[in-house]
């Protein structure tokens, strides 16, 4: 009933008022306008489609059912352009500082050393990374993200009365632990030991100590990443500005199948792989023959499917596992050795990418008025390559699970919708790009097989 108790009279549903609901629609692309980053703008292409779909949906018939979509198809297009003004937010944005916590402000990289799958070798290659890189002059540190079974006091044993964290009683900030000019932080230092706790708790302790540590002034910080895609992954990946990740395996297929999601999970945080480390790849016999005992071609199938500039392939050795268990990293006992000579190669890949990471570089475009992917291959400083290609053909050549068997590598019969667009499309890293498509599934392709399919002429 009324205020005035008499019953409220049935309402009639109005006619659609195609002009008041434009001005809705502009009204909902004006946030986009004002956006500081490309998700305003990746709304604003979902609200696009919703509305492109209810205009297909709407069970009308005749001439409105066409009005409908046509308008359906303006207003996603519309929305969809508004990623130009977004662009231009963000080149304005690129230039200030980014807002990072405070005790990571004094660090240049920050490298994620990840491999999704236990027992590959994954915490060995952080921590003899990081020292190679600190014999090359730089400063590093390494972050141990593991609660569960922090392996960083195993590996590298300062001396027992320099082993512990210690938090600042004024600024609260954690003094991390120092051996051989490295930089070091890790649950296991602590008096605890190793963590049993839920997923939640445990991901905001690695965040807390992640930040709170004060690390100081760093060019590399090496976080070593827990096995699987899980709330910790997520919580570093979402609060910190990685730069750049490190991939670790084994000649398994197994190994490669659990890789390849890590790889998609660092995509989706817009994490670029500058490298692939195939650990226990093969070890030379007395008799002089080379041989393979887990098999062969894992790492060349990520490198060469998601656009990894640099595999580094680690032989069977005995100091290699030596060196941690003794506490001390095979690049530090022996400098000089087989392993740590191929480990400053991997050391100056990784640094070498890092610099690349601010060049000029290859990009791609979609453009929703002619419903194609512009490709731009950059050939140098001042040359450029483009074309264009089907958003349905750069779909369908997908290498990842949704069409390729992840472990025979052979096609799968895969359908989808030949009307979907590409919401998003981003780069990753300097060889491949990102993108997200309107039936929510999201693609990694490399300028490579771009340049390979099929394009509009």
């Amino acid at each position: 009933r009324s205020k005035e108790g008499l019953p409220w009279e049935p309402q009639v549903a109005p006619e659609v008022d195609y002009v008041a609901a434009k001005k809705r629609g502009r009204r909902m692309r004006a946030p986009c306008a004002r956006a500081t980053t490309s998700e305003c703008a990746h709304v604003g292409a979902r609200r696009a489609a919703v509305a492109w779909r209810r205009g297909r949906l709407a069970g009308l018939r005749g001439a409105r059912a066409e009005e409908a979509a046509r308008r359906g198809d303006v207003f996603r297009a519309s929305c969809t352009s508004s990623t130009d003004q977004v662009e231009a937010v963000q080149a304005d944005e690129a230039e200030a500082a980014p807002q990072v916590p405070k005790g990571l402000r004094g660090v240049r990289n920050i490298v994620a050393v990840a491999s999704c799958k236990g027992g590959v070798g994954k915490s060995t290659t952080c921590v003899n990374l990081a020292y190679t890189l600190s014999q090359s002059g730089a400063r590093v540190g390494i972050f141990d993200a593991d609660l569960y079974g922090p392996s960083l006091p195993i590996m590298v044993s300062p001396e027992y009365g320099k082993s512990k964290l210690v938090m600042d009683p004024v600024t609260k900030e954690l003094q991390p632990v120092e051996y051989e000019g490295v930089k070091l932080v890790s649950f296991g230092f602590t008096t605890e030991g190793s963590a049993m706790m839920r997923g939640p708790m445990a991901s905001g302790l690695v965040d807390q100590m992640l930040t709170t540590t004060d690390w100081g002034d760093l060019d590399y910080l090496l976080i070593d990443m827990p096995p699987g895609t899980g709330d910790i992954h997520l919580t570093v990946g979402q609060s910190i500005p990685i730069t750049c990740a490190v991939i670790v395996t084994t000649p398994h297929k197994l190994a490669y199948a659990d890789v390849a999601k890590g790889i998609r999970m660092f995509a989706r945080l817009n994490v670029p792989c500058v490298g692939v480390v195939e650990n226990m790849s093969y070890f030379d016999g007395d008799d002089g023959k080379r041989y393979f005992p887990f098999g062969e071609g894992s790492g060349e199938r990520i490198q060469s499917e998601f656009a990894i500039p640099h595999l580094v392939q680690m032989p069977i050795r005995e100091e290699v596992s030596s060196g941690s268990d003794e506490g001390v990293p095979c690049v530090v006992s022996d400098p000089e050795s087989e392993i740590a000579s191929v480990l400053r190669g991997l050391g100056a890949s990784v640094a070498e990418e890092i610099s690349k990471l601010g060049r000029r570089r290859s990009r791609a475009k979609y453009d929703p008025n002619m419903h194609e992917i512009h490709v731009y291959i950059a050939r140098g400083e001042e040359d450029w390559d483009s074309f264009e290609v089907e958003p349905a053909v750069v779909r369908e050549n997908d290498q990842s699970a949704k069409f390729i068997d992840q472990l025979t590598g052979k096609p799968l019969d895969a359908d989808f919708n030949r009307d979907i667009f590409p919401l998003e499309v981003l780069p990753l890293g300097n060889y491949a790009i990102q993108i997200s498509w309107s039936d929510g599934f999201n693609q990694i392709a490399t300028f490579e097989q771009l340049e390979a399919m099929e394009r509009i002429q």
